[in-house]
């Protein structure tokens, strides 16, 4: 599995108990729903293409100068857009995120293992916390790989998808020259349907990627939703906190599997069950439970990635793992 969601197979997405995309479980807020049905009566519209109510409740979010933000339709765009301004090596934290390889693939750039070491022109990228790991570098050992980075004449760029989470290593509020933050508010709001991410840059990185942006790329629902998020700032922290429990839960549920549990200070968990986990996977289909396996990430097909949900859904989770195996040790 390349991605995760694939929820689609058989035209009904409502029918799969979903680990394998780490979403919110609850799905998307109540009053995320409320503000993309008062957004609707203005989709008649081109949408706001200089995004101002987006980029100032995002600007808000995240505690940053508007000039210093631009939205984008969600963290893949984001990317995107950053690895267009160089065309030097991009730099990558084994094991993390295929996505880096592919888009620096599509802008004519190589990618390879970051080894410490970098020329005029490279881009190092670094997710914090990383996929599918979940672990998270602090604040201060992001900064020092960023000046290391900079004084070889390369960029940080430090990918926060999933930084909500542990919110005080972001380095979202540092950006300067050759640190660069991008961000998505997808898992966090439960909205991969409505693509809402961002850059936080210097100004002068700003400008160039606001010319090289699609028009129109952020639709009228991507930007009320972030014109609204100021307003929520405590009810999405109270989701978080509850996902610090939900994570515990299910690492201990996993564990009494005799499973390996990965640290992660993110909403999902990279488990190695020291075996084969495909035909496990394959099972878990049968009873409506999807999970990820992880040899996109280059990992062995005994790690598993899956997501934090709700206490009665991962005790589900826990208890088909079990039977799953125990008719594969059967075989």
């Amino acid at each position: 599995m390349k991605h995760g969601g694939n929820v689609w197979g058989d035209g009904d997405p409502a029918r799969w108990l979903d680990f394998s995309a780490n979403l919110r479980p609850e799905g998307t807020p109540e009053w995320v729903m409320q503000t993309m049905l008062r957004a609707l009566r203005d989709v008649r519209y081109y949408p706001d293409r200089a995004t101002k109510q987006a980029r100032r409740g995002l600007a808000e979010w995240l505690h940053v100068p508007e000039k210093c933000v631009l939205p984008t339709a969600g963290g893949a765009s984001a990317i995107d857009l950053i690895l267009s301004r160089r065309k030097g090596t991009v730099h990558v934290f084994p094991v993390t995120f295929g996505e880096y390889a592919e888009r620096a693939a599509v802008h004519q750039r190589l990618c390879r293992p970051w080894q410490g070491g970098c020329i005029e022109g490279d881009t190092v990228m670094l997710r914090n916390p990383n996929h599918p790991t979940g672990r998270c570098l602090s604040r201060e050992e992001m900064l020092g790989i960023f000046q290391q980075t900079v004084s070889q004449g390369g960029e940080l760029v430090a990918d926060e998808a999933f930084i909500d989470f542990c919110p005080e290593n972001s380095v979202r509020q540092e950006v300067q020259a050759g640190l660069s933050v991008v961000g998505s508010l997808i898992k966090t709001l439960c909205i991969p349907g409505v693509r809402l991410g961002y850059v936080c840059a210097e100004p002068e990185v700003i400008r160039e990627l606001e010319k090289r942006a699609l028009p129109w790329s952020l639709s009228t629902l991507a930007s009320a939703i972030a014109a609204e998020l100021p307003e929520h700032r405590e009810e999405i922290r109270a989701d978080l906190l509850k996902n610090n429990a939900r994570r515990k839960q299910l690492t201990s549920l996993l564990e009494g599997l005799q499973a390996d549990v990965w640290p992660s200070e993110s909403n999902f968990l990279l488990v190695d069950f020291g075996r084969d986990m495909c035909r496990t996977a394959e099972w878990l289909k049968t009873q409506g439970i999807l999970v990820r396996t992880c040899g996109s990430f280059g990992l062995p097909d005994r790690f598993v990635r899956l997501a934090v949900k709700t206490e009665e859904e991962n005790s589900r989770l826990a208890e088909a793992l079990r039977k799953g195996m125990e008719q594969d040790y059967a075989r």
